[in-house]
């Protein structure tokens, strides 16, 4: 297994934006769909978007129209940028791509 490595989570007031990170090696990012996932806290983990290499996407009901996931192919990055945040947004965020796994970033939006 590989590890991704997510950044740029942080705290953000309700309202704002935050675009987070995640890099991944060049056959990962090139063969496998590349998934977001959050975990907040006391719940379970859910899947929240993904993007396949082919610039597919699908979004979770919760993060819809708030959510938008892209592709760097010269980076080999993901993102996701999240608009309007929410309290309930709150979670550590997770990248994933076929059996690899981030470590996780925590977001925290603040009223």
């Amino acid at each position: 297994q590989v590890q991704l490595v997510e950044s740029g989570g942080g705290s953000v007031q309700a309202g704002g934006s935050l675009k987070l990170s995640c890099a991944a090696p060049r056959d990962i990012f090139s063969s496998c769909r590349m998934d977001w996932y959050r975990q907040a806290p006391g719940k379970e983990q859910l899947l929240i978007g993904w993007m396949h290499w082919q610039r597919t996407a699908w979004y979770a009901d919760s993060v819809k129209g708030r959510a938008t996931i892209s592709l760097d192919r010269a980076r080999n990055t993901l993102y996701l940028q999240m608009n309007t945040l929410k309290t309930e947004d709150t979670a550590v965020y997770f990248c994933a791509a076929c059996t690899n796994w981030g470590q996780g970033i925590q977001v925290t939006v603040t009223s």
